[in-house]
């Protein structure tokens, strides 16, 4: 049983255990309505429950729930719930500096101020199904605020989203989608000569290797085969670019890569290469 010491709104309080010292945000429907400071309240499956001794990037979970309306805690839990149903298990924490962030977002539109996400369009590619749950908020924020949320804005939230399933830092993804910006475009668009549509099969199969890629420098999985030795054979210039680029990459993001990677980037190089060709 948890003793409600404040009441945010109808659907979210702050609570303590039992009579320990530790206390929650508990967020579900009606769970605030009609409640008072010291009443008892019992979460329901329905309910969720938040621990207010974490800490994350934008600082202690008790700060963020005092300095914005409930209303995003709100919302931050509907994302998560969403992206729970899709993924299964994640890092509820996140919640605290992803609500931060929306209420920040809104107080932004509602100036009419606006922010640059340079890296928008990878962070749509890598983070797919990830962006597709952070896109919820535009009906959301529509409906409760009257708002168009712009799409850079919704870039920023995939990563927190993106941070919810491995337990790393939003700063960490966006490092990684710069990373893969850098190495996937410049070295491979001044390779080839010209810009690369980023819109294309080729280049999302691409973005997507190197995500897994990356994925497998980090845990240490290893590819069980090796098509160097054939890639480099018929596809020399996009071996070789390949091999820049793990090099490059490696560097950025502090990983280092098994030889046998260089093989299967260079297949996705190569068809970004002959995508460009038929397009001319």
């Amino acid at each position: 049983m948890y003793r409600i010491t404040k009441v945010l709104n109808h659907n979210t309080v702050l609570a303590v255990k039992d009579k320990s010292a530790r206390e929650y945000l508990i967020v579900g429907k009606g769970v605030g309505f009609g409640k008072k400071i010291t009443q008892s309240v019992e979460p329901t499956d329905e309910d969720s429950l938040y621990e207010l001794t974490q800490t994350r990037d934008r600082g202690p979970a008790k700060d963020i729930v005092k300095s914005i309306e409930p209303e995003y805690l709100e919302i931050a839990n509907t994302l998560l719930d969403n992206a729970e149903h899709e993924f299964g298990h994640i890092d509820r924490s996140i919640l605290f500096p992803m609500a931060d962030h929306i209420a920040f977002a809104v107080k932004r539109m509602e100036n009419k101020e606006q922010i640059s996400n340079p890296l928008n369009d990878d962070i749509r590619v890598m983070f797919y199904r990830e962006y597709k749950i952070a896109e919820n908020i535009r009906h959301i924020l529509k409906d409760k605020k009257q708002i168009d949320i712009i799409d850079d804005e919704i870039g920023y939230i995939t990563l927190h989203i993106h941070t919810s399933l491995n337990n790393s830092k939003v700063s960490d993804a966006m490092e990684m989608a710069a990373a893969v910006r850098k190495c996937a475009t410049f070295f491979i668009e001044e390779k080839i000569g010209k810009h690369i549509d980023v819109t294309t099969m080729a280049y999302n199969r691409l973005m997507n290797h190197i995500r897994h890629m990356v994925s497998r420098a980090a845990t240490g999985e290893k590819l069980k085969v090796d098509l160097n030795q054939f890639i480099e054979k018929n596809y020399p210039e996009s071996f070789a670019l390949a091999s820049e680029i793990c090099k490059e990459l490696g560097k950025d993001l502090n990983h280092e890569f098994l030889d046998n990677e260089t093989g299967y980037l260079a297949i996705h190089i190569e068809q970004i290469k002959c995508d460009e060709m038929v397009s001319e």
